[in-house]
């Protein structure tokens, strides 16, 4: 079923909602946008995703026109749209139109529904590579549309068999393109705590880690990270899945690891009842 989007007090088809190209999203890169998707036709921690688009747009201080209670009907109205029993949902925040491609009289919001592009089944047993690059996003803490990076890099992604890239800088790890990073080092899990978004799956894993495993968040070197037992990233779209190879290293057993396996059981779990 065509997918629907609310743009500015009005729902109506995806592929019939347009933007102006006087839009400071487009002439500015000045904007930003925020992604989940539903378990059982409910949206996923929605209070924390609701949390983290206001911290985006006050960050940018891009006024917000709407507020929670009237977001969340819009966003159950997209779901009931889509015909699906689970979709993703996309907000994107703008500058609006400006007549001198500088000044902000208006923003403009988006909130549309896509199809979920779920990871492969066997990269949860085998895990993924990713390509190493010296990197650090600007505003790393605002889910910003600045994505230039990672798409000037799909070449080189492609071109090593690798499914995403891995940002290091000064030779400390931060984060994958769109998702967070852990390692594990005997029965303590470790993620960086500076240069990342803190991801919504980010934050659902460490809750439900805390009460097995000793936690710390603080810088992680390359070093370590390649020594590490085992490496994992988190997202919407890969819940926890495992890190087996970074350019030609070989992580951990080049397979997912136990404790790993332990946290993608639990989250499965979780959202099989959410």
């Amino acid at each position: 079923m065509a997918h629907h989007c609310y743009f500015n007090g009005q729902i109506g088809s995806s592929e019939q909602t347009s933007v102006h190209i006087t839009d400071l999203g487009l002439l500015r890169g000045y904007g930003l946008f925020d992604y989940f998707r539903t378990y059982n036709g409910r949206p996923f921690q929605w209070d924390w995703y609701w949390e983290r688009y206001e911290r985006s747009a006050r960050l940018l201080r891009l006024p917000n026109p709407v507020q929670k209670a009237e977001a969340y009907k819009i966003v159950m109205q997209l779901v009931e749209k889509s015909g699906l029993d689970d979709c993703a949902i996309r907000f994107i925040l703008t500058g609006g139109y400006s007549e001198d491609s500088v000044s902000m009289s208006k923003p403009n919001l988006l909130i549309m529904s896509e199809d979920i592009h779920p990871v492969k089944p066997e990269e949860y047993a085998n895990g993924i590579k990713v390509i190493a690059y010296e990197f650090v996003r600007d505003l790393p803490e605002v889910k910003s549309t600045d994505y230039k990076h990672y798409m000037i890099l799909q070449a080189d992604i492609k071109a090593a068999q690798a499914s995403d890239v891995l940002y290091h800088k000064n030779g400390f790890i931060s984060e994958l393109s769109r998702s967070n990073v852990f390692i594990f080092k005997g029965d303590t899990l470790i993620t960086p705590n500076t240069d990342i978004l803190k991801g919504i799956t980010r934050r659902t894993t460490l809750e439900l880690a805390k009460p097995h495993f000793k936690i710390e968040e603080r810088s992680i070197s390359f070093t370590e990270m390649l020594e590490a037992d085992e490496v994992f990233t988190t997202s919407t779209t890969k819940r926890v899945l495992p890190i087996t190879r970074v350019d030609n290293n070989v992580l951990g057993t080049g397979k997912i690891g136990a404790k790993t396996q332990f946290l993608l059981d639990l989250i499965n779990e979780m959202v099989k009842n959410w």
